[in-house]
């Protein structure tokens, strides 16, 4: 059994054996309609999704399976108290897989230890991805060959914007990849996504302007700036808008670059690029269609294997510095190490439990 909790956390041959998988089903789709008949998906989201939940479902209903779950936690047992490995545990009994949206951070590592089938990650907080960063790449797999000596711009919310993190994770594995970082101040890329690009030693370069190093990009990953993620309408109103991208600055860009973005969009790129051939977000979300599908009939392939038990509480003296970790809401959640180290659950440091 594996969950699905980082991409990174697959081998090479894993996720090359995914997208061999992904771009047979994208070349001959028919092939694959009855592929998990009898399979049930288990669809938990905690946080509003349109595209990632549409995209799962669609995905489990084009293999010939079926869906269940709620995309309104008020909706569940959640209102009444219910406790996430309670959830878990429950939904893993009537599901061959899981996936999940939840707003805190770590959410979906958690889950896994107490399901018995398989748990995919569908964004937790600001953290993690991974199966946007599967779209991200068969599409930059797709459509340029290969992601080694690549530059790439990542634009708008870097700070929040888990799919960043998540694409960032994985790039790092192949070779000569240099990172542009296009935010405003307040929504720059945080210290520990920082420190993880220098000890895996990828090149990177922090800019105020999508048209400082337009020109030079192979691939420009825009990023809306997300509401939800800030504590005020004034904090939001200040940022909005200061990164977008138009026909007239595309002019400046290579004929062979790729725009991407993991989508909804507000106004980081205007309409009028939409018609260009360089544009190619609206296939991505189709790309991540199948690539999910890919995934849900791989996982579906694994041997059934019940969670062991897991230790209940945390180290005495320690705690999450994170205040939207999982840790920290969901406090039966094992947690062990010593001041300094990473959560192993939303990679900030653990700080003194005063």
């Amino acid at each position: 059994m594996r969950h699905i909790i980082d991409l990174s956390d697959l081998t090479d041959k894993e996720f090359n054996d995914l997208y061999k998988l992904t771009t047979n089903i994208i070349d001959r789709p028919e092939g694959y309609v009855d592929a998990c008949r009898g399979k049930v998906l288990g669809s938990l989201f905690y946080e509003p999704s349109t595209r990632t939940n549409l995209s799962f479902s669609t995905a489990m209903m084009r293999l010939g399976g079926s869906v269940v779950g709620f995309s309104d936690p008020r909706s569940s047992s959640t209102t009444k108290g219910e406790t996430l490995k309670d959830t878990i545990n429950m939904v893993s009994c009537y599901a061959d897989m899981i996936v999940m949206r939840n707003p805190r951070e770590g959410a979906a590592k958690a889950a896994s230890l107490y399901s018995s089938v398989p748990v995919i990650n569908a964004g937790d907080g600001g953290h993690l991805h991974p199966t946007q960063t599967l779209a991200d790449m068969v599409t930059i797999l797709r459509m340029r060959g290969s992601a080694d000596d690549m530059k790439i711009g990542l634009c708008g919310d870097l700070k929040y914007g888990r799919t960043v993190h998540s694409l960032l994770h994985f790039l790092e594995r192949f070779h000569n990849v240099q990172v542009y970082l296009i935010a405003p101040g307040a929504l720059k890329l945080p210290d520990y996504m920082i420190n993880f690009l220098k000890e895996h030693n990828m090149p990177y370069c922090e800019v105020s302007s999508i048209d400082e190093v337009l020109p030079e990009l192979d691939v420009l990953y825009m990023t809306r700036i997300q509401r939800e993620r800030f504590t005020s309408a004034q904090e939001y109103e200040n940022l909005e808008g200061s990164y977008q991208l138009t026909a007239e600055k595309m002019k400046r860009a290579k004929k062979n670059m790729l725009v991407l973005h993991p989508l909804p969009r507000v106004d980081e790129i205007a309409q009028d690029v939409d018609d260009d051939p360089r544009a190619v977000y609206f296939r991505q979300a189709r790309f991540g269609m199948f690539g999910r599908m890919a995934l849900l009939l791989t996982l579906s392939r694994l041997p059934f294997e019940r969670a062991g038990h897991q230790d209940i509480g945390h180290e005495p003296g320690v705690r999450c510095s994170n205040h939207k970790c999982i840790t920290r809401s969901e406090l039966y959640v094992p947690l062990h190490g010593k001041i300094g180290d990473r959560c192993p659950y939303c990679d900030k440091l653990l700080e003194l439990d005063i």
